[in-house]
């Protein structure tokens, strides 16, 4: 039996690992959910599943829930950077799921892998900041690094044995792979008017035409930054070179993702729109378990079509591009201004088409040195945050 640590517990991603987890109570124990500040959601899971820990980023939220969980619960309560950092390395804790969204994933993430754990990533933002200094972390400490995002849990099923035990260091060409492949629906607005892209609302950006996703996630996939947040992990994960690594359109979201090998061959992994598979996958690896999800009825898939990204559309798909080949500093550049540009959004203090803006203003205008540590890479973070701020105002 495995002891698990949600990191996220309250969001999209925790929610369903805990349903699967609910299918498979024989294989794991939750040992921790880790939230930010949402008492009432945090609540309700104690009650209902018991964890040994809960942990609240926000001291407050941390007090309120303490006070209000009921006697009968054996939860405790913690919250400071110290608690979480024990947590996420205690000699019991086995496995840790990376959900919290964003750069505020990253510390608790990297403790885990610097401490050897089993580490489901799907908190993509890790290796979008960190990517060179990640990888070789979880190289020198042996912890196991599993994608959960739907698309690189796709591409790790259709990778070879050997392949799948070497990420970050494998060498495509070896086993013979040419491409991977990255899919990509294409969001919300990808048959929109182009004249109409500035005058997009959160709401109309959000409305994903296949995933219920949280808000920001939905931009990002609106805008295709979230595409290109998974081009940057893509690349770290599988360690492609700049022609081995292809983004394609494909709305029906039923191909999560393809291998092309050099002998013409295409594996593909195919599936429901459900990201309970690809968490079942990697909680459960080499094995499989149930995870709850309806099998994929072939006959009410009907057809599947594939185009090439629209870069005058999405423009955010190629700044993710050219971060990508400048290397570790300017994704992170790229990723802390887009996190910024995103709420501007979703607050309605700038247009939809602002965003690329914003992050194309930062690229070019944040010095970028090397980043040999976690606490560079914040600095770095921490400055191009504030360009953005500053451009968001011009703006105004």
């Amino acid at each position: 039996m495995q002891n698990m640590v949600i990191l996220g517990a309250t969001g999209s991603i925790g929610a369903s690992t805990l349903r699967v987890m609910e299918h498979n109570p024989a294989d794991f124990h939750l040992y921790g959910l880790v939230a930010n500040a949402s008492v009432d959601k945090m609540l309700a899971l104690c009650v209902k599943y018991q964890p040994d820990y809960a942990h609240m980023v926000d001291e407050r939220a941390a007090m309120q829930l303490k006070a209000q969980l009921p006697s009968h619960c054996i939860t405790q309560v913690t919250t400071g950077a110290a608690a979480l950092n024990a947590l996420v390395t205690d000699c019991k804790t086995d496995t840790v799921m990376a959900a919290i969204v964003g750069a505020a994933g990253l510390v608790p993430t990297f403790d885990a892998v610097k401490a050897g754990k089993r580490v489901l990533l799907a908190n993509k933002e890790a290796l979008v900041m960190s990517g060179e200094l990640f990888m070789n972390t979880a190289k020198s400490s042996g912890a196991t690094v599993l994608p959960v995002d739907s698309e690189h849990n796709a591409i790790f099923q259709c990778l070879p044995l050997q392949v799948q035990t070497e990420l970050g260091y494998c060498d495509l060409n070896e086993h013979g792979i040419s491409h991977i492949l990255l899919t990509g629906s294409g969001g919300p607005f990808l048959q929109a008017d182009l004249k109409l892209l500035s005058t997009m609302t959160p709401a109309q950006a959000c409305n994903h035409p296949n995933w219920s996703m949280g808000p920001k996630i939905s931009v990002d996939s609106a805008t295709m930054m979230n595409k290109g947040l998974e081009f940057i992990e893509a690349r770290w994960l599988f360690n492609t070179k700049k022609d081995q690594l292809k983004v394609v359109i494909h709305p029906q979201s039923v191909i999560h993702s393809m291998v092309q090998y050099r002998d013409g061959s295409v594996i593909a992994q195919m599936g429901n729109p459900d990201m309970r598979t690809p968490i079942a996958h990697c909680m459960s690896y080499p094995q499989r378990i149930d995870a709850g999800v309806e099998p994929l009825d072939f006959f009410k898939v009907g057809q599947l079509s594939f185009c090439e990204p629209d870069f005058v559309r999405f423009p955010c798909l190629r700044l993710a591009m050219q971060a990508c080949e400048k290397g570790q500093e300017a994704t992170t550049v790229l990723n802390a201004a887009n996190e910024i540009a995103v709420d501007a959004f979703l607050k309605g203090q700038i247009r939809f088409t602002d965003i690329a803006d914003v992050n194309h203003h930062c690229l070019d205008s944040v010095q970028q040195t090397r980043l040999a540590t976690i606490d560079d890479i914040l600095q770095l973070d921490d400055q191009a945050r504030n360009t953005a701020k500053s451009f968001i105002n011009v703006l105004n």
